[in-house]
């Protein structure tokens, strides 16, 4: 399973990868036949606005475009090629199907300023989906504005705010659990709301006590991320949702670990009183490289005012249209009405599956979590033994003791095949390794995993130095990251 490591022989050159090395003046990838037609004098057409040079474009020949862009995808790693374990992200593969179903004319060419009356199969889409995403969550209400998870928590805090601001008091202060989305922190205060850290107990869950005496007039809600980032579900769920409300709070969810959950468990019967979804995580749209994704934020009735403008509704004719006369609603927080193409895949996604086959996913999601927890138990740290959803945190204490740390497996991980799992977070945990491999993962790919893991264990017990200087087989080797941070090359310069 060891892979070799030697050097690699044929792009080993740092400037393999910038087409503008390959320039030499008069190279061409294309040659047009001459003019047919009297030459147009440019610069009388253009006056200053003509541009005199190429402004140092590289001139390459059709066969040096092609090998420079094939040869660049293949230093990339993707779902294509094999796992992506990355804990809290949920990179599972996406169906084919999904995407020729957004690419369909009709529905891949719809612009969001045509009429009602010619958008109803798109107000279809929007409606339906809605109406799944409800049933699913078990809440009342729901948009599809939103173009992410964080902003999706941004226009959910924003509706805990209005509600407030309704009853009088707008209130001063969020409570955000620390085994919490980094976000989450992040967006509260966005919105205004001063921060205040709630810790978890021995378990790994939200302390009840800490809970009661933090819980006050003051408090507009709890963020709360469940499963957590431990991969561990609030067991006293209710509970914490009932210490909320009884002091006037409202219990936000984070619902990006929703897989975990679909189909087994809706958090609007748990309490929940206002939840954002990630579709480019849970329903398999596509997710990384900045986007696009989708945040829906479901809501209970209580809150179903606010929500931004407009709603899909069906008018008395029969028909769908929007409905934008929304008094209480805190107003759009995206252009048009979201990431349309998003709707499609989730919808599609939801629809092929059907309950069976969504709850089966979620299954598999939590079992799978839990073959690579049995698979790598007592090679790495387990630091918390409540039980795991959807994704396994471990820690490299063992690993510790011979000055290897958990960026430094991650690391190694690459030279097996593997694109490394979630490194240092949650930072409840020193060290973490967080590992979700999802309901895509067949037995034999985790099988490969769990091999791989061990033995990098071994090396470290044996040679530590091979890991601490991984990875070897890729075609950059270890970056100063220190220097990365703090003095990043944003872009080419040429040479000279």
């Amino acid at each position: 399973m060891k892979p070799k490591i030697r050097k690699a022989t044929r792009h080993v050159n740092q400037n393999e990868g910038l087409i503008f090395e390959k320039s030499s003046p008069g190279k061409a990838a294309w040659k047009l036949p001459p003019l047919d037609v009297p030459q147009v004098d440019t610069a009388k057409l253009l006056g200053k606005a003509e541009r005199k040079d190429l402004g140092n474009m590289p001139e390459v020949s059709e066969i040096e475009i092609i090998r420079h862009f094939t040869r660049l995808s293949t230093w990339n790693y993707a779902i294509d090629l094999g796992m992506y374990p990355l804990g809290s992200c949920t990179m599972k593969y996406n169906p084919r199907v999904n995407e020729a179903v957004a690419r369909v004319e009709g529905i891949a060419n719809g612009h969001p300023y045509q009429p009602e009356k010619i958008s109803q199969g798109a107000l279809q889409i929007m409606k339906t989906l809605s109406e799944c995403l409800i049933e699913i969550t078990g809440m009342d209400a729901i948009t599809l504005q939103p173009a992410a998870g964080a902003h999706g928590e941004m226009t959910g805090l924003l509706m805990v705010r209005a509600y407030h601001q309704s009853k009088g008091n707008p209130r001063k202060k969020v409570l955000i659990p620390d085994s919490a989305h980094g976000t989450n922190p992040a967006t509260a205060a966005m919105v205004n709301y001063a921060v205040e850290n709630l810790k978890s107990d021995a378990r790994g869950m939200v302390d009840l006590a800490s809970l009661k005496q933090q819980m006050n007039e003051d408090v507009a809600a709890l963020m709360l991320t469940n499963p957590n980032t431990l991969g561990v579900f609030e067991q006293q769920i209710h509970e914490i949702a009932d210490i909320l409300h009884a002091k006037g709070g409202l219990l936000y969810m984070d619902g990006a670990n929703m897989n975990a959950l679909v189909g087994k468990v809706r958090p609007g019967d748990f309490g929940v009183d206002v939840m954002h979804l990630n579709l480019h995580k849970t329903f398999s749209t596509p997710h990384g490289g900045g986007g696009p994704g989708s945040g829906p934020v479901a809501v209970k009735k209580g809150l179903e005012p606010f929500l931004p403008a407009p709603v899909v509704v069906a008018k008395p004719d029969g028909t769908l249209g929007f409905e934008y006369n929304r008094p209480h609603s805190v107003g759009r927080v995206r252009s048009f009405y979201g990431n349309f193409g998003m709707f499609v895949r989730a919808l599609a996604y939801i629809q092929a599956n059907g309950p069976d086959g969504l709850r089966e996913t979620t299954e598999d999601a939590v079992l799978n979590a839990n073959y690579i927890r049995k698979g790598l138990e007592g090679t790495y740290d387990l630091p918390y033994s409540t039980p795991s959803m959807h994704e396994v945190v471990f820690s490299d204490k063992l690993q510790a003791r011979k000055g290897v740390r958990t960026m430094d497996i991650a690391k190694r991980l690459i030279d097996y095949g593997f694109h490394p799992y979630t490194t240092a977070f949650p930072l409840i945990v020193p060290g973490a390794l967080m590992i979700e491999p999802t309901e895509s993962e067949s037995k034999e790919e985790m099988d490969l995993f769990i091999e791989a893991m061990k033995s990098i264990a071994e090396e470290v017990e044996e040679d530590p130095q091979t890991v601490l200087d991984a990875p070897h087989s890729t075609r950059v080797s270890r970056l100063d990251e220190t220097a990365a941070a703090r003095k990043p090359v944003l872009r080419w310069k040429p040479a000279n």
